[in-house]
């Protein structure tokens, strides 16, 4: 009985030495390169700015890769000319008691655009996600409707009993001493004014941006971008009376605001 209680002790403390040393080495956690894309697509708003106008847009985009995402979008803007200049007849609130609105000397159309586009987005590297902010680039190219709508401006006229009165004209070749006469110009008109005589004129667009998104794999999305962009026409845009061209290149900056899913 001694010696069984003697092997029953030594196997006991055996069985203790061996739980108290035995060690768990566990596998060290890690953050894999690549875990999967979390989201399928975007849906964004956008706002543009540029030297000759502004625009607001929506695309849509579909997420490839970390590195890729493809999209289409509309956008609708107006495109100033480099000479327009807005000025009031402050001779006209002296003498007649009210402010006319200001107009641009010399313009004879307002030019809208409707553009359409697929462009890519890719990103210079996954890593930039980590810091919060993806750094890369984007090109796009599509179709424009440009929108000619006709300028109208109060004119002074004289009547046939040597009378005058206020008019309001559009630009022609007929009246066109009256309508760069700067004494004869009482003011501008509303903007609705015109909106039913639209003619229209095709032509295309492209960019190229360097882009920055803001937790660009998160599920809000918040970028800007900044590039060069172009439209062109198969002839001069007629926006001022003069001086008038078929193309429109100009430096932007464009906010963008969304959701991925």
């Amino acid at each position: 009985m001694n010696v069984l209680r003697l092997l029953t002790g030594v196997f006991l403390s055996c069985l203790s030495w061996a739980a108290q040393g035995q060690v768990t080495i566990q596998p060290k956690a890690s953050i894999p390169e690549e875990v999967g894309i979390l989201y399928n697509q975007e849906k964004v708003m956008t706002y543009r700015i540029h030297p000759r106008g502004m625009a607001l847009g929506w695309y849509s985009g579909k997420i490839q890769t970390f590195y890729k995402t493809t999209y289409y979008g509309l956008e609708l803007g107006y495109i100033r000319h480099h000479k327009e200049t807005r000025q009031s007849n402050d001779l006209a609130a002296v003498f007649r008691g009210e402010t006319p609105r200001p107009y641009v000397y010399g313009k004879q159309n307002n030019f809208y655009v409707l553009r359409g586009g697929y462009g890519v987005k890719r990103y210079f590297s996954e890593k930039a996600r980590r810091r919060g902010l993806a750094v890369g680039v984007s090109y796009q190219g599509g179709v424009t409707l440009g929108m000619i709508k006709p300028y109208y401006l109060r004119l002074i006229e004289r009547q046939e009993n040597n009378s005058f009165a206020i008019v309001s004209k559009k630009y022609s070749e007929e009246d066109k001493d009256l309508f760069l006469d700067p004494f004869s110009i009482y003011g501008g008109t509303f903007f609705t004014k015109g909106l039913g005589e639209l003619s229209f004129l095709p032509g295309i667009n492209g960019q190229v941006a360097v882009h920055f998104a803001f937790g660009a794999f998160d599920e809000y999305v918040m970028a800007i971008d900044t590039g060069l962009m172009v439209d062109i026409f198969p002839r001069n845009v007629p926006i001022m009376v003069e001086d008038n061209q078929p193309y429109f290149l100009n430096l932007f900056l464009t906010l963008h605001i969304g959701k991925r899913s």
